[in-house]
């Protein structure tokens, strides 16, 4: 019984090790050739329905931020 637990564990280390290493070699990738510059338009992204995109969220902050900006520039006029 005991070995069936140690290797139930060693199975779910393993995974989430092989998660977390697949991730950050993910995140370490460059860009293909001829795609280092490429700028997705803002109008094109929000047409798009996923909520948890990194870029969505990235285009909704600046929003936000741009937003702050001029609420600040109002108040201090």
């Amino acid at each position: 019984m005991n070995w069936y637990l140690f290797g139930a564990i060693a199975l779910i280390v393993f995974f989430v090790a092989l998660f977390f290493i697949s991730f950050v070699h993910n995140r370490k990738t460059p860009p293909p050739k001829g795609c280092e510059h490429i700028k997705i338009e803002e109008e094109n992204c929000m047409a798009c329905n996923v909520e948890g995109c990194n870029i969505r969220e990235k285009f909704e902050y600046d929003k936000l931020k741009e937003e702050l900006k001029k609420s600040d520039k109002n108040k201090g006029e």
